[in-house]
């Protein structure tokens, strides 16, 4: 149709009736409205174009229109009110714009024009937008954005305004009730009670100016003049909890105020829209002098001093109104943690508390608090006073509930310090009485007859530190921590770090050497061959060491290193069974290098230190236990050998009950393969070796199978025994140093001796424990162990006869041995012979043949050489 327009089949003739111009209808047929154009003219196109926009429809005298042109004139409809246009048969088109046309009838325009010829009504709510086509009827208009933001900012005032006003602010006498925290034993027996909170309310006039200054210098500097809100802080926390960060407590001292008094240390949404809220309501009913007495009368300071009169006479003896600029600032330093900046309870402590105290002492100058000639006065830092000793944490008692605690509060970090102290906890521990009590006894009756510290000074400042565990579960079941606070001992030896454990770090590098193969030579699959503990290495006193290439390890000097052993001697090639059972050290520094420092790392990881403890693993004598894990720990890694490869974390704590409610987060954590069984059962036959016949034969007076190692490091700084039987697995180490000065001082000469070992007092304690602790458990031997691995001998090492002049191998050991290449075997001049103390031995390995070299650097390189002492080797050699 739109191809060729129908011509009027009437043209000029009479108009129908009510077709006519006059008539008030559309023009349909007929003649067409007067002075218009023709269609038989050039201007019938115009014509056309008028009649659409007009909204006239195409009769049998006009042009039909196109579909197109139908759309376009359906969207013209509803023009201005005054040019409303004649509706078409379908319907009358309302007063503000043309009526549809057809049998859809007339429709609404955007005007008021509606169907039937009657106005349409706009909806209250114009959404999606009346009259918008597409995309445009979903954007509102400016004023429906205007409303809504009214509508919802005048909903968060009025819930605001509601929330502050329902919110009570209650006073804090009646809120603050610290309750004891109950400690049992494993057997549900009552251990201690504690929580008798050192708390006095005083007011602000009770308080030095000086102190107050400090506390605000140090937290809140604005606090005279601020809202007592920090928005950015605020939105700081809100989104370290939304997001999984570390939690943050109040940035003012009114919202840490809040936080003390009135609130739990819960990191929680819901606890940072109530600190808002009472913060704003106290900050406006409340002045700073009543909020400052407040928060310093409710804040913790450690040493189970809540406020700051209580803090005073707990770490100086004196009365809080008393209290001078130099002292308030180290009281203001706990405000920031005290179980971290309390200088009474480590070196590191002391350290940071002594910078923190400078800190407060130039802010508290920058706001004015003090002059500078004032600030110059306090130039020595004031060290606390001694902490009194509290009658039911005497004993071993003080060092259990410190483990339990420390226990609390890295596994739910809600559960500060702070927390705990306020009372309200029934905590189980693992800790099993008559085993504390043995271990203490061991442990006293080894120091009474052996030490006489008024006649020797070597016999001075003594210290002991041990733990055990049970294999397979991870309880601790006893420590013994020091002499007890009643002595003025608050270190707990169990759980200290800072002592190098010396050659009981050598079975982690053989399990290594075990587990994940040496990079010197590659196995039938193709990976680092696994090795077992039948590989020969040179053992000779100042034996090069060598890197997994072949190429001589330098020393600090910039020349080849020579590894020492304890003693001089030169046993040659042994088997690393016997390197354990003698605890010579050049074997185990040379294995540290064929299997790579980071992966006894990743070994000694897996089985439970702590990466904090380890000394750097790219060290050459790393292997040597420079090292510093705690008693605790090494007794958890050997247990894992005991429990045949299965690493469980040490726990101290079974259950723990606030409010007589269980709290769900003290599970006990699932345990980890880390070890193959055969592994770990191979380890054990040769520690096993090292208890029979080796450096620990103490143990042979248990009357029962013992596997376990000593360490005795460089000068006799100190001394180790970590053993285990199937049911428990202990560590023992001994050391000197003196309170307040953290420097380990020489064993030698203690008890009268030249030199202490591990095999010494160590394992005497130890045997004497295990005796007692294992007396109702039947013996139990370990599993035989399965063959392992391959035997991959160190490079240089001889396959021919005269090899078993060492004490090594036997003959037919070392016939059959295997040689083990290098990729510098096929390269360098042909092999020479080296000589050897033992006998004459055969070079395979170019430039990695024994020699005596020159006196090793011990500079830079973490010296400390492991020194064990073992009953003479077979060919007559001291043994290490």
């Amino acid at each position: 149709m739109s191809g060729q327009r129908r011509r009027p089949t009437n043209p000029g003739g009479e108009q129908p009736p009510g077709r006519g111009p006059d008539s008030g209808r559309p023009y349909a047929y007929g003649s067409p409205v007067e002075g218009a154009p023709s269609y038989d003219r050039s201007g019938g196109d115009e014509l056309r174009s008028e009649g659409i926009r007009r909204g006239v429809r195409e009769t049998a005298q006009q042009p039909r229109l196109t579909r197109a042109e139908m759309r376009r004139q359906g969207g013209r409809r509803g023009g201005p009110a005054d040019a409303g246009g004649p509706g078409g048969p379908g319907g009358a088109g309302g007063a503000g714009g043309s009526g549809g046309g057809g049998r859809r009838g007339g429709g609404a325009g955007s005007g008021p024009g509606g169907r039937d010829g009657k106005p349409g009504k706009k909806r209250f709510i114009d959404y999606p937008r009346f009259g918008k086509s597409g995309f445009k009827r979903w954007i509102p208009s400016w004023k429906q954005v205007i409303t809504l933001f009214l509508v919802f900012f005048g909903g968060g005032v009025a819930a605001v305004g509601a929330a502050y006003a329902m919110t009570p602010v209650p006073n804090p006498k009646d809120l603050i009730h610290d309750q004891n925290n109950i400690y049992y034993w494993a057997d549900g027996s009552e251990m201690t009670r504690k929580g008798d909170t050192n708390r006095q309310l005083v007011e602000l006039s009770a308080i030095s100016r000086p102190a107050q200054d400090a506390v605000i210098a140090a937290e809140n500097e604005t606090f005279r003049t601020d809202s007592g809100i920090d928005p950015k802080g605020i939105a700081r926390a809100v989104y370290n909890m939304a997001t999984g960060g570390e939690t943050q407590g109040g940035s003012t001292i009114t919202q840490q105020y809040v936080k003390n008094a009135y609130l739990s240390q819960d990191q929680t949404l819901t606890r940072k829209l109530k600190e808002f809220f009472i913060t704003l309501k106290i900050n406006g009913e409340k002045g700073k002098d009543e909020i400052l007495t407040g928060y310093l009368n409710t804040s913790w300071y450690g040493r189970g001093s809540t406020g700051i009169q209580a803090a005073a006479q707990a770490y100086y003896g004196v009365d809080a109104k008393d209290l001078n600029a130099c002292q308030g600032a180290m009281l203001a330093g706990l405000l920031k943690g005290a179980a971290l900046y309390d200088p009474s309870l480590s070196t590191a402590n002391h350290d940071r508390a002594v910078a923190r105290w400078k800190w407060i002492l130039d802010r508290m100058v920058v706001t004015k608090a003090l002059t500078q000639d004032e600030r110059n006065k306090c130039t020595d830092f004031p060290d606390p006073v001694k902490q009194k000793a509290s009658a039911t944490m005497n004993g071993e008692v003080y060092y259990l509930v410190e483990t339990a605690n420390k226990y609390l509060t890295s596994k739910d970090p809600s559960l500060t310090q702070q927390v705990i102290d306020r009372g309200g906890f029934q905590i189980y521990t693992t800790f099993e009485k008559d085993k504390v009590d043995a271990l203490k006894k061991a442990v006293d009756d080894v120091k009474s007859e052996s030490l006489k510290p008024d006649k020797r000074e070597a016999d001075k400042f003594v210290q002991v530190g041990a733990a055990s565990v049970v294999p397979g579960d991870g309880r601790i079941v006893a420590i013994y921590g020091g002499d007890g606070i009643e002595n003025g001992h608050y270190t707990n030896n169990a759980d200290s770090t800072g002592i190098p454990v010396g050659s009981t770090f050598k079975p982690f590098v053989l399990a290594t050497a075990m587990q994940y193969g040496v990079l010197t030579q590659n196995g039938p699959d193709g990976k680092p061959a696994r090795i077992n503990s039948d590989s020969q290495y040179l053992a000779d006193d100042k034996s090069e060491i060598h890197n997994k290439d072949g190429a001589p390890v330098m020393g600090d000097d910039g020349k080849p290193y020579h590894q020492k052993n304890d003693s001089p001697g030169k046993p040659g090639y042994v088997t690393l069974k016997k390197a354990m059972q003698f605890s010579y050290n050049v074997p185990f520094v040379q294995l540290g290098q064929d299997v790579g420092g980071s992966n006894v790392e990743k070994m000694v990881l897996s089985l439970g230190l702590r990466k904090e403890s380890l000394a750097p693993s790219s060290t050459i004598t790393y292997p040597l236990g420079t090292s510093t894990p705690s008693a605790i720990r090494m007794a958890s890694a050997y247990s894992v050998f005991a429990a045949r490869g299965q690493q469980n974390d040490p726990y101290s704590v079974g259950k723990v009950l606030k409010d007589g409610k269980e709290l769900p987060t003290f599970a006990k954590n699932p345990p980890k393969t880390v070890l193959d069984q055969a592994v770990a059962d191979n380890i054990t036959d040769v520690l096993e070796n090292v208890a029979k016949a080796g450096t620990g034969t103490k143990t042979n007076q248990l009357g029962r199978p013992v596997a376990g190692k000593t360490g005795t490091t460089d000068a006799g700084t100190s001394a180790w025994w970590t053993g285990y039987t199937p049911q428990l697995a202990t560590s023992v180490g001994m050391w000197r140093e003196e309170p307040g000065k953290p420097q380990l001082l020489s064993l030698n000469g203690t008890a009268g001796h030249e030199s202490v070992h591990g095999g010494d007092f160590p394992t005497d304690i130890f045997t004497r424990y295990m005796k007692v602790a294992l007396a109702n458990q039947p013996k139990a031997d370990f599993p035989d162990p399965e063959p392992f691995g391959q035997q991959v001998n160190s490079s240089g090492f001889s396959a021919s006869p005269s090899a078993s002049a060492s004490d090594s191998a036997s003959p037919t050991a070392a016939a059959t041995a295997p040689t083990d290449p290098t990729p510098s075997a096929t390269t360098g001049p042909s092999p020479s012979t080296s000589p050897s103390a033992s006998a004459s031995q055969t070079c395979l390995v170019p430039g990695l043949c024994p020699t005596r070299g020159p006196k090793p650097s011990k500079s830079g390189t973490a010296t400390g050489t492991a020194t064990d002492t073992a009953p003479a080797s077979p060919g007559g050699v001291p043994g290490q």
